[in-house]
């Protein structure tokens, strides 16, 4: 079978019976322990994407495989129609872990399976809540909000949209850190929610002045218009808080989250002001698997170990760690981002082939954009995994910054000798 990216598919496994939404991947993966993945070889590699942002306790953790195990062999669903007990018990996790940790914020909470269902959640609520006149939802260029048609409509990145055009009417964008352009668009006679990340991960890492969100809950509030936060990406401990909103001290109306909530099991999660929340009514939004047992049993887990690990702390000192690292690679212009969602922004567009590199060598990181390199390992990472990790990655960028040099205008890219 040819591809036409120039990979080779991995002997032994026959992928022709998959739709081809994805490029054929270089490597496949067979099993994983910590920040370790393992594949069909049983080479190693150093996962410093984590899944995109996943398993941010490590491949394999033993509290949340075990309570999968025992939940599998006692009850994995049983739908909506009927309740479970630790749905309710997770919910109320959540609910603290918005308001901070100690005390409870007072919301409610809607379980999904993924990112982009939880979104939908929150776009559905906004309308329920604001009326059939107020609609439509104002969201951020770059954004990305998931796959769905209306989450497609709301995230900011027209490339992924035009092949499915026209998109659900009600959507427009801003530049995202522009305040003045929000508040022009921000009409209180149709405008029923304002959709924002706190920091764009899919855009490159891109992360808005400190007082950009501040000043949205500022006209969120004054125009009588939700502000609804993604913190799919960056929630659950990621930059150093439990949520990044947290470190500007707002208060968002609906919350939404995934990603690392399972640590590998799909569970989405959309949580809203209980006077929000209210809006909904019996019947009006569902999901078979959403809440189901099995699901919340690794989200409960999850939760567990978090708390228990105090991972914003670990995150925070951690992330400081490899951003000192990343900073004095060679061709690394900056780093941007908080806590472990970093991104090494280079002096060239030379980080597609520095991924491919870094997987050769037995590293795992993407590219989000030309220039730029992202980095989400688990929340538990060690001190000696980045230290090897941005050795590795040093050795790669000073060989290719060799072959493409810097772009005029821009700094000579030679930050550190790549050996740290």
């Amino acid at each position: 079978m040819t591809t036409g990216t120039g990979a080779v598919p991995t002997p032994g496994v026959d992928r022709s019976a998959l739709m081809h939404t994805y490029a054929e991947p270089t490597v496949t993966f067979v099993r994983g322990e910590g920040s370790i993945l393992f594949d069909t070889d049983d080479r190693p590699y150093l996962d410093f994407l984590s899944g995109l942002a996943v398993t941010s306790l490590g491949h394999a953790h033993p509290a949340v495989a075990d309570a999968v195990a025992t939940q599998a062999r006692t009850l994995s669903h049983v739908s909506n129609l009927f309740g479970n007990t630790i749905g309710p018990e997770v919910a109320v996790t959540l609910d603290r872990l918005i308001g901070g940790g100690t005390e409870r914020a007072g919301g409610q909470v809607f379980f999904a399976n993924s990112g982009a269902e939880a979104n939908e959640c929150a776009l559905k609520l906004a309308r329920r809540w604001a009326g059939p006149d107020r609609f439509a939802v104002v969201a951020t260029t770059d954004a990305f909000h998931g796959r769905t048609l209306a989450a497609l409509a709301a995230t900011g990145q027209v490339e992924k949209q035009t092949a499915f055009a026209p998109m659900p009417d009600g959507f427009s964008h801003v530049p995202f850190g522009d305040v003045d352009a929000m508040d022009a668009a921000l009409d209180p006679s149709r405008v029923a929610a304002v959709l924002v990340e706190p920091i764009q991960g899919e855009a490159g890492v891109v992360v808005p002045s400190s007082d950009y969100l501040g000043a949205l809950r500022a006209l969120c509030t004054e125009r009588g218009v939700l502000l609804m936060v993604d913190e799919i990406q960056t929630g659950l401990g990621r930059t150093g808080r439990w949520f990044a909103f947290q470190h500007l001290g707002i208060e968002p109306d609906v919350v939404t989250l995934a990603k690392a909530l399972g640590n590998g099991m799909p569970v989405g999660a959309c949580w809203a002001r209980a006077e929000v929340a209210a809006a909904f009514r019996p019947g009006d939004h569902g999901s078979t698997f959403g809440g189901q047992p099995l699901a919340m049993s690794a989200a409960r887990a999850t939760l567990g170990v978090m708390e228990a690990e105090q991972v914003p702390e670990r995150a925070a000192a951690a992330g400081a760690r490899l951003r000192d690292r990343l900073a004095h690679l060679p061709g690394v212009v900056s780093v941007r981002g908080e806590g472990l969602l970093l991104a090494a922004v280079l002096v060239n567009d030379f980080a597609a082939p520095a991924c491919a590199e870094a997987l050769q060598g037995g590293l795992v990181i993407n590219a989000p954009r030309p220039d730029v390199l992202r980095f989400a390992p688990s929340l538990l990472v060690s001190d000696d995994e980045i230290d090897r990790a941005t050795a590795t990655l040093g050795r790669i960028l000073a060989r290719l910054l060799a072959v493409f040099g810097a772009r005029d205008g821009s700094a000579d890219g030679t930050g550190g000798d790549g050996d740290v």
